[in-house]
């Protein structure tokens, strides 16, 4: 035979066993409880199952008990006797599922104990929830097999809900990683056209976060409201395709130059459609509408009231709000107070009045947003 086959042979064998070792202890550590109201029955299990290493043994004569065993305890095995006078086995059955469901999840590892097993009593048991029987008087040897059967089902029941909870949560962490990434490199495009545009600072980030505490304001869900904040750095993603010549001149551009200015809004669309991700869809929309104006007067498409997309709207206002109050090669920034008096006074005619009034209401949130995220000083 191949000695690299020998090899992984071997391998395999001695790693089957010591798989098979760890189960065999942790079905030895295993907590097992006995419910028998005759004492000497609970006594010779005790003592059959202390001799075979078995570490965690509890016992009650009062099936009443039963479920603040399994609570306190965490019991892997219940040892149930199904003809008691207080409560029968059957009745404890109930209790435990109806208490406890996460049991009947957890695979609730039941031996019936019974002097009788009739065909009634062995459905009955096992609608119930029951997984084997043992009947009275027991063989010892049968009876330490059956309960190491049950227990290694359910050691092994239990690791695999461990490996689904990792794999689960390491799925989550790829995806939370995944989505980062593709979050970072929408925000390094927004600034992409930011920098080409001499708009060097933090302008994208404070009106991204401007739009999603506005959108939260007029009640908008926390999923669209954080949407709105992922979008919005692509408003202006159509200016990386502007020649130099338009998008840097220092003085008012004239007809022809302000059209092809104008065109950066198809050219971010262009560049944003034939996706089908929500956060892309609604990218696509701000780039398209945040030069719309409420009374009709804005472009590309001259929309009007509310024929215009909401994220378009409020990235309007807060586009405009922080360009007003930050300094450019070209302006000195403006006051908080005469901004706010210019946006006003656009209500109904640039701007949503309704989202005009909601901006004034939020307006010292926004404030202490925009002083965490202030332009570095050159």
């Amino acid at each position: 035979m191949n000695s690299h086959l020998i090899y992984n042979l071997k391998w395999s064998l001695l790693t089957d066993s010591v798989a098979m070792n760890e189960i065999n202890q942790q079905i030895l550590m295993a907590n097992i409880l006995i419910v028998d109201d005759q004492i000497l029955n609970i006594r010779l299990l005790e003592r059959v199952l202390t001799q075979a290493g078995y570490a965690n043994i509890f016992s009650t004569t009062d099936p009443t008990q039963t479920i603040a065993f399994y609570t306190k305890h965490d019991i892997d095995l219940l040892l149930l006797d199904i003809r008691m006078p207080t409560m029968d086995g059957f009745e404890v059955l109930a209790e435990l599922k109806t208490t406890t469901p996460e049991a009947y999840n957890d695979y609730l590892a039941v031996l019936v104990l019974t002097a009788e097993l009739t065909s009634e009593t062995r459905n009955k048991a096992l609608t119930a929830g029951a997984k084997d029987f043992l009947t009275k008087p027991f063989d010892q040897i049968e009876a330490l097999q059956r309960i190491h059967n049950i227990l290694e089902v359910r050691i092994l029941h239990k690791q695999v809900l461990q490996q689904n909870v990792e794999l689960e949560t390491r799925v989550k962490e790829r995806t939370l990683e995944l989505e980062n990434s593709r979050l970072e490199i929408i925000r390094r495009l927004g600034l992409a056209a930011e920098y080409k545009d001499n708009e060097t600072g933090n302008h994208v980030l404070r009106m991204s976060l401007f739009s999603q505490m506005l959108a939260r304001a007029v009640g908008l869900s926390e999923e669209d409201s954080e949407m709105i904040l992922h979008a919005a750095p692509m408003h202006d993603i159509g200016k990386i395709g502007i020649p130099d010549r338009v998008l840097l001149k220092p003085g008012k551009l004239d007809s022809e130059e302000w059209a092809i200015m104008q065109s950066h809004v198809e050219i971010g669309v262009e560049l944003l459609s034939g996706s089908d991700v929500p956060l892309m869809v609604m990218a696509k929309n701000i780039a398209a509408t945040h030069h719309e104006r409420w009374d009709g007067s804005g472009y590309p498409a001259g929309l009007s009231g509310e024929n215009i997309p909401i994220e378009g709207r409020i990235c309007a206002l807060c586009d405009v709000f922080d360009a007003l109050t930050s300094e450019r090669p070209y302006k000195k920034a403006w006051p908080v107070r005469e901004a706010m008096d210019h946006i006003r006074s656009q209500s109904g005619n640039h701007f949503d009045p309704k989202l005009v009034e909601k901006f004034d209401q939020i307006l010292d949130e926004v404030l202490v947003c925009r002083q965490m995220h202030l332009d570095s000083v050159p």
